[in-house]
Protein backbone atom coordinates (compact mmCIF):
# COMPACT_ATOMS: atom_id res chain seq x y z
CA UNK A 1 0.00 0.00 0.00
CA UNK A 2 1.18 3.25 -0.87
CA UNK A 3 2.11 6.25 1.80
CA UNK A 4 -0.95 8.27 0.12
CA UNK A 5 -3.90 5.57 0.72
CA UNK A 6 -5.42 5.64 3.97
CA UNK A 7 -5.36 2.89 6.45
CA UNK A 8 -8.73 1.43 6.09
CA UNK A 9 -8.58 1.35 9.98
CA UNK A 10 -8.34 4.85 10.31
CA UNK A 11 -10.55 7.90 10.66
CA UNK A 12 -10.26 10.84 8.44
CA UNK A 13 -9.15 12.34 11.66
CA UNK A 14 -6.17 9.64 11.98
CA UNK A 15 -7.58 8.13 15.14
CA UNK A 16 -8.32 5.07 14.75
CA UNK A 17 -11.65 3.46 14.22
CA UNK A 18 -11.04 1.20 17.49
CA UNK A 19 -10.62 4.37 19.39
CA UNK A 20 -13.52 5.77 17.94
CA UNK A 21 -15.65 2.82 19.12
CA UNK A 22 -14.56 2.97 22.39
CA UNK A 23 -15.58 6.73 22.70
CA UNK A 24 -18.74 6.17 20.80
CA UNK A 25 -19.17 3.41 24.50
CA UNK A 26 -17.61 5.92 27.13
CA UNK A 27 -20.37 8.62 25.56
CA UNK A 28 -23.15 6.16 25.45
CA UNK A 29 -22.18 5.11 29.37
CA UNK A 30 -21.67 8.77 30.15
CA UNK A 31 -25.33 9.41 28.95
CA UNK A 32 -26.84 6.58 30.50
CA UNK A 33 -25.23 7.95 33.67
CA UNK A 34 -26.65 11.02 33.66
CA UNK A 35 -30.20 9.62 32.21
CA UNK A 36 -30.53 7.48 35.63
CA UNK A 37 -29.06 10.66 37.81
CA UNK A 38 -31.79 12.87 36.48
CA UNK A 39 -34.58 10.13 36.61
CA UNK A 40 -33.93 9.58 40.24
CA UNK A 41 -33.77 13.50 40.99
CA UNK A 42 -37.02 14.21 39.01
CA UNK A 43 -38.53 11.54 40.56
CA UNK A 44 -37.64 13.10 43.69
CA UNK A 45 -37.92 16.54 43.50
CA UNK A 46 -39.97 17.00 39.83
CA UNK A 47 -38.06 18.09 36.85
CA UNK A 48 -38.41 21.82 37.13
CA UNK A 49 -36.61 21.80 40.50
CA UNK A 50 -33.47 19.84 39.75
CA UNK A 51 -30.03 22.18 38.21
CA UNK A 52 -28.39 20.50 35.11
CA UNK A 53 -25.53 21.04 36.86
CA UNK A 54 -26.17 19.01 40.19
CA UNK A 55 -27.55 15.82 37.62
CA UNK A 56 -24.03 16.21 35.76
CA UNK A 57 -22.48 15.78 39.28
CA UNK A 58 -25.06 13.27 40.78
CA UNK A 59 -23.82 11.51 37.88
CA UNK A 60 -20.13 11.80 38.55
CA UNK A 61 -19.27 14.08 35.67
CA UNK A 62 -16.80 16.59 37.05
CA UNK A 63 -17.55 18.64 33.58
CA UNK A 64 -20.54 21.05 34.90
CA UNK A 65 -21.58 21.41 31.46
CA UNK A 66 -21.79 17.41 30.88
CA UNK A 67 -25.64 17.41 30.48
CA UNK A 68 -25.81 20.16 28.03
CA UNK A 69 -23.11 19.07 25.98
CA UNK A 70 -24.71 15.24 25.70
CA UNK A 71 -28.24 16.55 25.30
CA UNK A 72 -28.23 19.83 25.06
CA UNK A 73 -31.47 21.47 27.25
CA UNK A 74 -33.77 19.97 29.99
CA UNK A 75 -36.78 18.82 27.85
CA UNK A 76 -34.15 16.87 26.07
CA UNK A 77 -32.82 15.00 29.25
CA UNK A 78 -36.84 14.17 29.68
CA UNK A 79 -36.88 13.09 26.05
CA UNK A 80 -34.69 10.92 26.38
CA UNK A 81 -35.36 9.16 29.73
CA UNK A 82 -39.18 8.82 28.40
CA UNK A 83 -37.87 6.77 25.18
CA UNK A 84 -35.07 5.17 27.09
CA UNK A 85 -37.43 3.77 29.86
CA UNK A 86 -40.54 3.90 27.65
CA UNK A 87 -39.01 1.37 24.62
CA UNK A 88 -39.78 -1.71 26.81
CA UNK A 89 -43.27 -0.61 27.82
CA UNK A 90 -44.17 1.06 24.07
CA UNK A 91 -42.95 -2.30 22.38
CA UNK A 92 -45.43 -4.57 24.50
CA UNK A 93 -48.45 -2.28 24.11
CA UNK A 94 -47.95 -2.15 20.44
CA UNK A 95 -48.06 -6.01 20.37
CA UNK A 96 -51.56 -5.57 22.56
CA UNK A 97 -53.12 -3.09 20.69
CA UNK A 98 -52.03 -4.92 17.33
CA UNK A 99 -53.86 -8.05 19.02
CA UNK A 100 -56.72 -5.64 19.99
CA UNK A 101 -57.15 -4.41 16.23
CA UNK A 102 -56.85 -7.22 14.23
CA UNK A 103 -57.97 -9.57 16.29
CA UNK A 104 -61.67 -11.40 15.56
CA UNK A 105 -63.15 -10.54 18.84
CA UNK A 106 -64.48 -7.10 19.73
CA UNK A 107 -62.07 -5.90 22.60
CA UNK A 108 -63.80 -4.45 25.69
CA UNK A 109 -63.14 -1.29 27.34
CA UNK A 110 -61.53 -3.18 30.10
CA UNK A 111 -59.11 -4.31 26.96
CA UNK A 112 -58.55 -1.09 26.18
CA UNK A 113 -57.98 0.73 29.64
CA UNK A 114 -55.26 -2.74 30.19
CA UNK A 115 -53.42 -2.29 27.13
CA UNK A 116 -52.48 0.97 28.32
CA UNK A 117 -51.98 0.03 32.20
CA UNK A 118 -50.10 -3.31 31.86
CA UNK A 119 -47.59 -2.12 29.83
CA UNK A 120 -46.45 0.62 32.08
CA UNK A 121 -46.87 -1.63 35.07
CA UNK A 122 -43.75 -3.63 33.69
CA UNK A 123 -41.91 -0.94 35.53
CA UNK A 124 -43.02 -1.61 38.91
CA UNK A 125 -40.68 -4.30 40.10
CA UNK A 126 -37.83 -3.02 37.69
CA UNK A 127 -34.72 -1.00 39.64
CA UNK A 128 -35.47 2.91 38.24
CA UNK A 129 -37.30 5.57 39.26
CA UNK A 130 -39.75 5.94 35.84
CA UNK A 131 -43.07 5.86 37.22
CA UNK A 132 -42.44 8.55 39.98
CA UNK A 133 -40.58 10.35 37.36
CA UNK A 134 -43.66 10.16 34.99
CA UNK A 135 -46.26 10.86 37.91
CA UNK A 136 -44.43 13.55 38.82
CA UNK A 137 -44.07 15.37 35.08
CA UNK A 138 -47.72 14.99 34.11
CA UNK A 139 -48.30 16.55 37.41
CA UNK A 140 -46.42 19.82 35.93
CA UNK A 141 -47.59 19.01 32.81
CA UNK A 142 -51.40 20.07 33.58
CA UNK A 143 -52.06 15.81 32.79
CA UNK A 144 -51.17 12.96 30.67
CA UNK A 145 -52.50 14.92 27.75
CA UNK A 146 -49.54 17.30 28.13
CA UNK A 147 -47.06 15.20 27.01
CA UNK A 148 -49.11 14.10 23.69
CA UNK A 149 -47.11 15.02 20.69
CA UNK A 150 -43.86 15.80 22.62
CA UNK A 151 -43.05 12.51 24.63
CA UNK A 152 -45.81 9.63 24.41
CA UNK A 153 -45.91 6.75 21.82
CA UNK A 154 -48.47 6.87 18.81
CA UNK A 155 -49.91 3.73 20.58
CA UNK A 156 -52.04 5.81 23.12
CA UNK A 157 -53.95 7.60 20.61
CA UNK A 158 -54.70 4.62 18.64
CA UNK A 159 -56.00 3.41 22.04
CA UNK A 160 -58.20 6.44 22.11
CA UNK A 161 -59.96 5.70 18.56
CA UNK A 162 -60.50 2.30 19.88
CA UNK A 163 -62.58 3.80 22.55
CA UNK A 164 -64.79 6.13 20.59
CA UNK A 165 -65.86 2.97 18.29
CA UNK A 166 -66.70 0.81 21.40
CA UNK A 167 -68.46 3.78 23.17
CA UNK A 168 -70.36 5.64 20.39
CA UNK A 169 -72.86 7.03 22.53
CA UNK A 170 -70.40 9.49 24.17
CA UNK A 171 -69.88 12.38 22.98
CA UNK A 172 -65.95 12.55 21.67
CA UNK A 173 -65.28 15.83 23.98
CA UNK A 174 -66.94 13.67 27.03
CA UNK A 175 -64.91 10.22 25.95
CA UNK A 176 -61.60 12.27 25.35
CA UNK A 177 -61.45 14.05 28.96
CA UNK A 178 -62.64 10.57 30.69
CA UNK A 179 -59.30 9.12 28.42
CA UNK A 180 -57.17 11.40 29.87
CA UNK A 181 -58.49 11.35 33.24
CA UNK A 182 -57.88 7.49 33.15
CA UNK A 183 -54.34 7.89 31.49
CA UNK A 184 -53.17 10.50 34.26
CA UNK A 185 -54.67 8.54 37.29
CA UNK A 186 -53.39 5.20 36.15
CA UNK A 187 -49.95 6.81 36.71
CA UNK A 188 -50.26 8.25 39.58
CA UNK A 189 -51.68 4.96 40.54
CA UNK A 190 -49.18 3.16 39.25
CA UNK A 191 -46.49 4.99 40.66
CA UNK A 192 -47.65 4.00 44.34
CA UNK A 193 -47.89 0.86 43.82
CA UNK A 194 -44.08 1.03 43.30
CA UNK A 195 -43.00 3.06 46.27
CA UNK A 196 -45.32 1.01 48.39
CA UNK A 197 -43.88 -2.16 46.44
CA UNK A 198 -40.26 -1.30 47.57
CA UNK A 199 -41.41 -0.17 51.42
CA UNK A 200 -43.29 -3.24 52.15
CA UNK A 201 -42.75 -5.68 49.08
CA UNK A 202 -45.84 -6.43 48.22
CA UNK A 203 -46.66 -9.96 46.84
CA UNK A 204 -47.24 -10.70 43.33
CA UNK A 205 -50.53 -11.78 43.90
CA UNK A 206 -51.39 -8.82 45.88
CA UNK A 207 -50.08 -6.54 43.07
CA UNK A 208 -51.81 -8.32 40.51
CA UNK A 209 -54.84 -7.91 42.09
CA UNK A 210 -55.06 -4.11 42.41
CA UNK A 211 -53.39 -3.56 38.96
CA UNK A 212 -56.73 -5.84 38.09
CA UNK A 213 -59.15 -3.83 40.18
CA UNK A 214 -57.36 -0.72 38.97
CA UNK A 215 -57.85 -1.58 35.35
CA UNK A 216 -61.73 -2.27 35.99
CA UNK A 217 -61.97 0.71 38.31
CA UNK A 218 -60.90 2.91 34.83
CA UNK A 219 -62.69 0.89 32.73
CA UNK A 220 -66.42 1.48 34.56
CA UNK A 221 -65.92 5.37 34.66
CA UNK A 222 -65.07 5.49 31.04
CA UNK A 223 -68.18 3.34 30.43
CA UNK A 224 -70.09 5.83 32.98
CA UNK A 225 -73.83 6.59 30.97
CA UNK A 226 -73.17 10.26 30.15
CA UNK A 227 -77.00 12.74 30.67
CA UNK A 228 -75.54 15.09 28.15
CA UNK A 229 -75.42 17.98 30.24
CA UNK A 230 -71.72 17.44 31.54
CA UNK A 231 -72.63 15.07 34.13
CA UNK A 232 -72.94 11.26 34.59
CA UNK A 233 -76.93 9.72 33.84
CA UNK A 234 -78.60 9.30 37.65
CA UNK A 235 -79.12 5.72 38.41
CA UNK A 236 -82.75 4.26 38.49
CA UNK A 237 -84.09 4.00 42.70
CA UNK A 238 -83.76 0.92 43.83
CA UNK A 239 -86.47 -0.97 44.44
CA UNK A 240 -86.59 -0.50 48.08
CA UNK A 241 -87.77 -4.65 48.78
CA UNK A 242 -84.47 -5.27 47.44
CA UNK A 243 -82.53 -3.10 49.73
CA UNK A 244 -80.40 -4.61 52.24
Amino acid sequence: MSSAQADPGTLGSGVSRADGERGNVRGQTTRLLILSAAERLFAERGVSGVPLREIGKAAGQRNHAAVQYHFGDRDEVVRAIMEYRGAESERTRAEIVAALVLGEAVPSVADVVSAFVRPLALHIEADNHYLRFLSLLITEEGGYEGLVGVHTGGQVMTLRALLVKLLPTLPEEVLFERWWVALTSAVHTLARYQTTQRKRELASADLERRIEDLVAFLAAGLAAPHDGRGGSAPRPPRDSASAS
